[in-house]
Order: C-alpha cells, then structure tokens, then sequence
C-alpha cells in the first residue's frame, strides 16, 4: 500500500515512527526486513507476548498500511514501501526519541553543559535503531558502493556499533576480512551475534577500545586495504592532537593502494535540501554533545596533515554528511 496521495504528511509520519519503533522494541524488524511472509504465530514467539495482543498490534499496521496480508489469510508481508517509510521515520525518531534528554533539559544544557551532560545521557538504543534507520538509505549505499568497488581483502570499520556495516560487506565481499573496533562492550557483543546470524565471524575480529587508541597501538588498522569511520570522528575533533594522531596512524598503517574513508557531517549545511536538519543536528551537537564538526576545508586540511594527498568529497543523502575517501 503506498500513500502518495496522502496529504497529512506530519501525521503519517508521526504514526509510522511510534507504530515501527513499537515493532522495533517487541523484536519486530527481522519479520518485517524479510520478503517471506510471516505469521501471527511467528510475531507473537518473537515479541513473546499473548496471541490476542499480537493480533491487535497486527492490526494496527494493516491498518496503517505497512504490513500486507499474504496469499494465506493467515500470513502478512510488509508493504512495498516500507523501507522508505522506515528512512523518513529514522529523522523523526532520532530527532525527537534519541534525543529526548536534551530536548527537555535545554536550559540546563544552555546554562551548564558540563552539568547536564553528567546528568542527562542518550539511550544508546534508541540512537542506534534512529541512526540504522537513516542510515539505511542516508549513508550506507554510498559507504557500500565506494567500499566493495574496490574489493579490499582487508576491511577495518571504527566506531562500528553492532556491526551491521561491516557485516553487510563481508556478506557482499566473500573473499574479506573485517575488523570491527568499537568502546562499548555491549555493541561488541551485539556484533558477534549478528556476525554468527550472518555466517560471517569466522571472517570478523571484535576489538573493544576507543578510536583513540590507535595513537598508542595502530595493530587493529594494520595491512587495512580500506579503514571506514562513519559519525566517529567528530568526536575527536575537540583534540586537533588526537584527530590528527589518529589520522596519521591510518595513513601509516593502511596498505599500499589502501584508503581511509570517513562518513561525517559538516556544519549548517546552506543547500535548501539539507538546512534544516543540518541546523539541528549541527545545533545538538555543539550545545548538547560539546561537538563542534568541522566545516568541509577542515576536514581536508585535516587528512592532508596526516599525509593523505588524495582527498574527495561527496554529499550523501542525509542532509548535511560528506563521504571522504582519502588516499595517496
């Protein structure tokens, strides 16, 4: 069921937010990024919750178009549409949910940041399942299609969270290996599940240390044919001496023909299409996070510092992040 026609555009996506993270938390997303179809039987072991309840969330998304009902009377498919409805409800949810403590402790934020931010921190999930969401057509197609176009053997991903990335590649790329660096201990262990699913961790290592690590040991970048940092590098940005430590290190470790490819964002992006988010985004991080991004020529000088002479830019299509691929 596709809405185009739809004139409540505010109101739909309201709903597919709230109906698709309720799905989401009851365990959902692997029924609904399938193409079989799926039963009320398999929806109500997964959310593991009543039949009868199960079948009045089910209803509700018939209802609002974003499951189907399958040949069987009995079986749903998710609409053709979701994914899209999925990616423009990402904006919403992160904007909003994984966000909440700073939208509702703006003044303090504004007052003391220091403060606040010992106070009020982010749930982790709901920044990660907000960032899967717009990432999924945001940044990752183009991170994918720059990465396998160059068939690396080896592929370093840090900040990699639970993984999904590098497990996407090392599913598209057979004869990779991959490394996933990550400072939560939680997302490491997320990873190797999803890797084990996926048939993939004979071929990925976990390493649980921070990104600025690297300065002092540079053994998980070492021989990478391609190292991939997506939204991680502004948080080192604050330390010019720890950017650039980390820089230098990539550049020194990758393999010869190798390359550093950054996903990061740039600040008030003036393009119309991205102002407006690229305005908040920009906003929360400086005021709420005590993250200043860099504009583009920062970004440029930065990895020529670290020796990169090879240096692109590409807008993706979230508003306001640039794909860097360094080289040379």
């Amino acid at each position: 069921m596709n809405r185009t026609d739809s004139k409540e555009t505010a109101a739909d996506l309201a709903a597919d937010a709230a109906l698709l993270e309720i799905a989401e938390g009851l365990g959902l997303s692997t029924l609904l990024d399938r193409t079989a179809p799926f039963t009320l039987h398999e929806v109500t072991a997964t959310a593991n919750v009543p039949e009868s309840a199960a079948a009045a969330f089910l209803d509700a998304l018939l209802c609002a178009g974003l499951v189907e009902r399958g040949e069987d009377p009995h079986s749903f498919i998710p609409c053709s549409d979701l994914a899209d409805r999925r990616y423009a409800a990402g904006y919403l949810s992160w904007a909003l949910n994984a966000n909440r403590p700073y939208v509702d402790n703006a003044a303090l934020f504004l007052r003391d940041p220091a403060a606040a931010g010992a106070q009020y921190q982010r749930d982790g999930r709901r920044v990660a399942v907000s960032s899967r969401w717009i990432g999924s057509y945001g940044f990752y197609p183009g991170v994918v299609s720059e990465i396998t176009s160059r068939k690396p053997r080896r592929i370093v991903d840090l900040g990699a969270g639970a993984g999904g990335l590098l497990i996407h590649l090392l599913t598209a790329l057979p004869d990779s290996t991959g490394l996933a660096l990550d400072l939560s201990a939680a997302a490491c262990e997320e990873a190797e599940q999803a890797a084990q699913r996926a048939e993939v961790d004979d071929r990925l290592q976990l390493v649980n240390r921070s990104i600025e690590s690297l300065v002092e040991d540079c053994s998980p970048v070492q021989d990478a044919d391609v190292v991939h940092a997506g939204f991680v590098m502004h948080d080192v940005v604050s330390r010019p001496y720890v950017l650039d430590g980390v820089l230098r290190t990539c550049r020194a470790s990758i393999s010869d023909g190798g390359c550093l490819v950054v996903t990061d964002a740039v600040p008030y992006a003036a393009d119309p299409r991205e102002r407006s988010f690229s305005a908040l985004f920009t906003y929360l991080h400086s005021s709420s996070m005590d993250v200043r991004l860099p504009p583009e020529e920062e970004w440029r000088a930065a990895f020529r510092r670290a020796g990169f002479s090879d240096v692109t830019s590409t807008p993706l299509r979230m508003p306001g992040s640039r794909m860097f691929v360094a080289a040379g």
